[in-house]
């Protein structure tokens, strides 16, 4: 006996892996177990993927062919209460299914939301290491589904407090039935407003999704935040702001050393660093600033972490090179410090204080980092806001105040890229065509004090000296237009290095505010159209002003560095280059001076 069910109703698929239905169509099941709320089989068209359990009613007929193997038989019935459905039933960007079918639900043995960042491994620092064994978090016993708190053993402990924004069961929830983003079937009468919903984002591998954010929005994050975990947003005289480090500190990078293993086999470069909270030196590899920058960019969606110098697959032992890194690494290292949230995340203080040699140490640091349950739409539980009178915001003035952030984002890009593409090309032309010129022109003066020479009169002399010295004057200068782009026109383009980083971080940042904005704006629709209750709609806009006063406090501390930052190199550059052209002109006047004796 096959397995058969009839249409209801008429659906339509939105989303890949859905199949469209027709209402009295008859269609083969893959198997009668519904999973959230939906089924698989195969409609009268041959066409084969899910679609809404509630939508058709299983019959039983008889049938030649059997039907088909289930792609999900193996997922068990019951089993993955309490924990919130994931965001969608798209896989991420990173995990691809062999077949663009949607993901299976939370519990699942896959990241519950989006993917993960996976670090680069160019040939610049491979990972072939006992720094970093082969195991994951998927490896480890108990991983699946580690993306969520262990509700019963972890509930009485002291300074963990369960969070939730999941209020009453929703479309798409369990106890709803319906897939999420699709209409109650038709007939409902008088439950249209209580079973209304905020529909959910059709690109399901856009930012917005893929962080959390809309996860979070709709009112589906759950977990347990500890006291050590809570990011607090506070209102400044700029507006919201992050709250300050109580501990501020520095940490220097120094003393960049080739070292091998293997017997000489493999070779790498190591920077000394040295925090000035412990004052204990530690050593890591690029390679270890790049996982700690994978992490860190998983973790906080509306952050912007600075990006890490570019990789290169040749030349990585060059000196100029080493050197170009290192002061890259600085300004990253900066720039994390001076955030009051990077430079107290639990994984970037492993990475400044975990001792050298310490293997378990590092490892253990590591797979905890690895397995943080504060990611994807439960990173926004962590994130406490002002409350009482005065501390709400006008979402309109947000939106405007976004807004008026990306065009400047979008301008200063343009400036930056323009000024480092005019630095560039200044300081080519300084290293090669003026340095050039002005020991072309040191020659000539060379070729006239020669000549001169043979004029064996004893009162030429002294002319032919200080025409000597004009000449040697003239080279020098060459060689100071050849040096000076290090000491000014370099630290201003490893500036603008740094400043696109968080350029480019912006537009996704500004994406998922917006993704929430644009929620709040459907569930007033809804309200005004009588389909949802005031309740909930206010669930989503109170969500929303989570989001919103952390995208503030993180353009508000971008504005902060930004200043202290251009303040600071601006001063240096003049600085420089009136030093520079002090020099330029100290070697002139001693060539004039050569000429008062003559």
């Amino acid at each position: 006996m096959a397995l058969r069910a009839r249409a209801l109703y008429d659906f339509r698929s939105e989303n890949p892996g859905e199949i469209s239905l027709r209402e009295h169509e008859v269609l083969s099941l893959c198997s009668e177990q519904d999973i959230e709320g939906w089924l698989e089989g195969v409609n009268s068209r041959g066409d084969r993927g899910l679609f809404p359990a509630s939508y058709v009613q299983v019959i039983r007929a008889p049938a030649a062919d059997p039907p088909p193997p289930a792609r999900y038989a193996n997922v068990p019935v019951g089993g993955f209460e309490p924990l919130p459905p994931p965001a969608a039933f798209k896989p991420a960007a990173q995990q691809p299914p062999p077949e663009p079918f949607p993901a299976p639900p939370a519990g699942y043995p896959f990241p519950p939301y989006g993917g993960s960042y996976q670090p680069s491994q160019g040939s610049d620092d491979d990972w072939d290491d006992d720094w970093d064994d082969s195991s994951t978090v998927a490896d480890e016993p108990g991983a699946l589904g580690s993306s969520y708190p262990d509700y019963e053993a972890t509930g009485g402990a002291p300074g963990r407090y369960r969070l939730s924004t999941r209020s009453e069961p929703s479309l798409g929830s369990r106890g709803g039935g319906h897939p999420p983003g699709h209409p109650h079937p038709p007939g409902g009468g008088g439950a249209a407003k209580s079973s209304a919903t905020v529909s959910r984002n059709l690109n399901r591998f856009s930012t917005f999704v893929k962080s959390g954010g809309e996860a979070f929005v709709l009112g589906e994050a759950s977990g347990f935040v500890k006291d050590g975990d809570k990011l607090c947003v506070v209102l400044g005289p700029r507006g919201p702001e992050w709250q300050e480090n109580p501990y501020p500190f520095q940490c220097s990078i120094e003393d960049p050393t080739k070292q091998t293993k293997f017997k000489g086999m493999k070779s790498y470069i190591a920077y000394k660093l040295v925090p000035s909270h412990t004052g204990q030196q530690v050593h890591r590899r690029y390679k270890h600033f790049d996982w700690l920058y994978g992490r860190l960019a998983e973790k906080f969606p509306v952050i912007s972490v600075p990006h890490l110098p570019e990789k290169q697959a040749t030349g990585r032992f060059e000196e100029d090179f080493i050197s170009k890194r290192r002061k890259g690494l600085a300004w990253w290292m900066d720039h994390m410090c001076s955030h009051p949230v990077l430079a107290q995340c639990d994984a970037f203080q492993h990475f400044l204080t975990c001792p050298s040699t310490d293997e378990k140490a590092w490892k253990q640091g590591k797979r905890k980092a690895e397995k943080d349950e504060m990611v994807g739409a439960n990173f926004f539980l962590t994130i406490s806001v002002p409350t009482g009178p005065g501390a709400s915001l006008d979402l309109q003035e947000v939106e405007s105040q976004v807004d008026g952030f990306k065009a400047f984002t979008k301008k200063m890009d343009e400036s930056a890229l323009q000024l480092n593409h005019t630095a560039n090309e200044f300081a080519r032309k300084q290293v090669t065509g003026f340095k050039k010129e002005y020991q072309k022109v040191g020659h000539s003066f060379k070729c006239l004090s020669q000549a001169f020479e043979l004029d064996q009169q004893a009162f030429s002399a002294g002319l032919n000296q200080a025409i000597a010295f004009t000449a040697e004057a003239y080279d020098a200068i060459g060689d100071l237009f050849a040096d000076q782009p290090r000491q000014d026109l370099d630290p201003v383009m490893d500036l603008l290095a740094i400043y696109q980083g968080h350029l480019a971080n912006f537009p996704d940042i500004i994406h998922v505010q917006k993704g929430a904005l644009t929620k709040v704006k459907e569930s007033k629709r809804h309200v005004e159209e009588g389909k949802m209750e005031l309740q909930k709609a206010e669930g989503i806009q109170e969500r929303c002003n989570i989001i919103s006063f952390a995208t503030l406090a993180e353009i508000n501390h971008f504005h902060k560095i930004r200043v202290r930052d251009f303040k600071s190199q601006m001063q240096h550059f003049l600085q420089q280059q009136i030093l520079f052209f002090q020099k330029v002109t100290q070697k002139l006047e001693e060539a004039l001076h050569k000429y008062d004796s003559v």
